[in-house]
């Protein structure tokens, strides 16, 4: 950070200052071992060692102080620098640990490839419970003499003069500034100093336009000793009856100068209090405007620039004539209504070049109009269509200033005081300025919230399946919920996949850890399941895959996963089981609900772990529970006590699926204390009644296909299909007659299974997939399954253990 200095008024040296009070600074930390654990870019100018050198050094072989000053040469002049010489001891007495108190003085360092370079420095000794031993700020004394050369300053208005007039806003804003002059302290470690530092006083220097650091050199602590020294023998000689000499009167001016910066000190640390309370950015707008009103102003209207209202991100740059504004709060202290016609809030709008409001926003300073006059005020009503604002603000003093964050400006406040009211001045443009600013970064940490928490939600929707509520021969309902607001992706998931015969693949899988890293490996994880679950793997064979690929994804990922396979044709239950938590299976014969008590297995990446599977029977009207350990775990509480409550709430008769599921996450997320992720999948296997199957054997027969037709249009004249005989009949003499032709020795399967669709597949020994190839009219291959493609309502083909399987569906209409 380049710790430089920029020409501006500091408020309380003199009109006409200029620079005054700026001085480039070196920042130094020293750990409890003497060697340097942050080196700023002011000091390798200064002291001429990059931090690369630097950084873990003995700070006594960078800083070879030779000692104090000399009253010679061109530092005679300056009678009362000389007089500082004394106050605390040389440099090196700080750096090798001798004190244990804050110094600061004057010392010569001899620098190489430069000449000798005369410093003032400053010294804070740190004590806690990190290594920082010691906070040392330098700075070059030759820019106060060339201060004094180029402006007439004299060195006492800008070193002891910072003990009296400063702006510096409170320990809460330097703590939070701090880490960012010194990256490598964490913010715990910055206010540990910052507290410290702000025993010794108020007094600043400023890095530059926007960063302030106080520095309390012993002069700052004697003057204010030496003052109160003073009162007390000023009180002492009135108690006695006697007049009190000139030289003990108390320096009014002072106190009164003192006075109102600290009480711009309580403003500003009461207007902290109130506004960031929350990360919503509705709510941390209207803190923002209620804070200053009426204390600090008579109306306060706040303005965001319009994407930032839409938590979308802008262009670089400044804002132009064509930014839209939202006027997105406004607080008066009028009378009830008087603003909210003219300006409503909501409104968005523009501003012109020649507004004090587009001044702000572009230079992004505050800009100070003590008094609204005739002509400005006409000038600012002219963009209000068909409204005279003129009697709102005209005669009025305004303040606008700057809302920012990292250099940026997100939008401004327009601050109006009653005419009868004092008018805004210098000290109020630096405290309306250093009331933005905080405003500002609040703001910004809102509308990042907002835009990171949606973009999270959007990533974890898109990652999550929506899965349909029905599937062949069973009805699914699902629930996720984020373990945090903080953390809305995670890495839990669950899925379904379509199975040939009218199995369904039902899967619910835990990547340990949260965050983006978890939330990718979890979308990698789902796509593999899916790709092995269409290759018809058997459950323990899958989850073995699952694990070798995921040991090639990288070290340290692990998962549980729960994979299991419905056949609702054979009413059964096909299940492997990785590391995760066992399913619940609810009876529906007598509502009793039971863990399946499963081969556990290993998480996926553990590596070199056989899986095991197991076949349950399942009766019609069963339901299948399937969940994250997010849902049954809870700290301090043994997951037998979330496992039992899972099998209770289960066991609860419900309306429906989506009511069931509510009846469990209601049972288990009332306990409190849930941090993790949560997926919950529940099927209820409705299965397939035998009188909605029917099954053939054909032969490797091309007269075969005649038959096939025969009784698939005879079969769908049964159950009451007949208007989808025609196209049903078309696509399964395709289908057989390319089975025939390409089987080699087993009989060919044809299948019709009538549920929500129709669903009819053709099994054959023939391992190779047949693809859909192009419209070329002179092709005499690939024509049936361009008519099985444009006819049904979805195809497919997947392989089998003994060969494939060529399958479509279409919409189930009974006449």
């Amino acid at each position: 950070m380049d710790h430089g200095s920029e020409r501006d008024t500091h408020p309380g040296l003199g009109a006409g200052d200029g620079a005054s009070g700026r001085i480039p600074l070196a920042v130094v930390v020293v750990d409890r071992d003497g060697d340097v654990s942050h080196w700023s870019t002011g000091a390798r100018r200064l002291f001429g060692a990059a931090k690369e050198e630097a950084i873990g050094r003995s700070v006594l072989d960078l800083l070879p102080v030779s000692g104090a000053l000399p009253e010679d040469d061109e530092i005679t002049p300056y009678g009362a620098y000389a007089a500082y010489d004394g106050l605390g001891p040389d440099l090196e007495s700080s750096l090798d640990g001798r004190l244990n108190f804050p110094a600061a003085g004057r010392a010569r360092l001899t620098v190489p490839d430069h000449d000798r370079v005369d410093v003032l420095w400053w010294a804070y000794p740190l004590v806690g419970p990190g290594n920082e031993r010691l906070l040392v700020l330098a700075a070059d004394a030759e820019r106060l003499r060339q201060a004094e050369r180029d402006e007439g300053i004299a060195f006492e208005r800008i070193a002891p003069g910072f003990a009296l007039h400063t702006d510096f806003p409170g320990a809460e804003e330097l703590a939070r500034r701090l880490p960012e002059i010194l990256p490598s302290m964490s913010v715990d470690e910055s206010a540990r100093i910052v507290a410290q530092v702000l025993e010794l006083g108020y007094p600043i220097l400023e890095f530059s336009q926007n960063d302030r650091v106080p520095v309390t050199p012993d002069w700052g602590v004697a003057r204010r000793t030496e003052r109160m020294a003073r009162r007390e023998r000023a009180a002492r000689v009135a108690a006695q009856g006697l007049p009190v000499p000139a030289e003990l009167a108390d320096d009014e001016g002072e106190d009164l100068e003192y006075t109102a910066v600290r009480e711009r000190l309580e403003f500003l640390t009461e207007v902290s209090g109130k506004i960031g309370t929350s990360l919503d950015l509705s709510r941390t707008i209207v803190e923002v405007s209620r804070a200053v009103v009426p204390r600090f102003t008579d109306v306060a209207g706040t303005y965001l620039r319009e994407q930032v209202v839409a938590g979308e991100g802008f262009p670089d740059g400044v804002p132009d004539t064509t930014t839209m504004w939202h006027r997105v709060a406004l607080e008066h202290t009028d009378e009830p209504g008087r603003w909210d016609d003219v300006v409503p809030v909501g409104e968005a709008m523009p501003f012109p070049a020649h507004t004090p409001f587009f001044q702000c926003m572009t230079t992004g300073e505050p800009v100070l109009v003590p008094r609204i006059s005739v002509e400005m005020g006409h000038a600012i009503a002219s963009q209000f269509e068909k409204r005279d604002i003129r009697p709102l603000i005209t005669g009025r003093s305004m303040l606008v200033v700057p809302l920012k964050a990292r250099n940026v400006v997100l939008g401004f406040m327009i601050l109006l005081r009653h005419p009868e009211r004092e008018m805004f001045n210098d000290m109020d443009r630096v405290t309306g300025a250093e009331l933005a600013a905080r405003a500002g970064l609040v703001l910004d940490n809102a509308r990042m919230y907002t835009y990171q928490e949606s973009v999270a939600e959007t990533l974890q929707d898109s990652m999550l399946p929506h899965i349909p509520p029905r599937m062949a021969g069973c009805d699914i309902a699902t629930r996720y919920l984020p373990g945090t607001l903080l953390g809305r992706v995670g890495g839990d998931w669950f899925d379904s996949v379509k199975l040939p015969g009218a199995r369904t693949a039902l899967v619910v899988g835990d990547v340990m850890g949260h965050g983006l890293n978890s939330a990718a490996m979890m979308g990698q994880l789902r796509t593999a399941v899916q790709t092995m679950a269409a290759l018809d793997l058997p459950p323990a064979q899958l989850l073995r895959n699952l694990d070798d690929l995921a040991q090639r994804l990288g070290d340290g990922y692990l998962a549980t996963c729960l994979y299991a396979v419905y056949d609702p044709i054979e009413s059964e239950l096909h299940l492997a089981n990785a590391g995760h938590i066992p399913p619940v299976l609810v009876r529906a014969v007598d509502g009793r609900s039971e863990l399946l008590d499963l081969p556990t297995g290993a998480p996926i990446g553990v590596g070199g772990v056989a899986f095991e599977s197991l076949r349950v029977r399942v009766e019609p009207g069963d339901r299948l529970v399937m969940c994250t350990d997010g849902l049954v775990e809870m700290r301090g509480e043994d997951i037998g006590v979330g496992l039992a409550t899972l099998c209770e709430s289960a066991a609860h008769p419900a309306a429906s699926m989506d009511d069931a599921c509510d009846t469990i996450i209601r049972a288990l997320n009332t306990r409190g204390g849930r941090k993790d992720d949560v997926a919950l999948l529940m099927a209820r296997l409705n299965g397939i009644a035998p009188e909605d199957v029917a099954e053939w054997r054909l032969a490797l027969d091309p007269a075969e296909v005649r038959r096939a037709r025969a009784v698939v249009r005879e079969q769908l004249h049964d159950w009451g299909l007949a208007r989808l005989a025609d196209p049903a009949e078309l696509m399964v003499s395709e289908l057989v007659t390319n089975a025939v032709r390409h089987s080699h020795s087993r009989p060919v399967q044809l299948r019709l299974i009538r549920g929500e669709t129709l669903l009819c597949e053709v099994d054959d020994d023939d391992h190779t997939l047949p693809t859909l190839l192009g419209t070329d009219p002179g092709a005499e291959a690939g024509r049936g399954l361009r008519v099985v493609a444009t006819l049904a309502r979805e195809w497919g083909t997947s392989r089998t253990t003994a060969g494939k399987t060529v399958w479509f569906e279409l919409t189930a209409r009974r006449r």
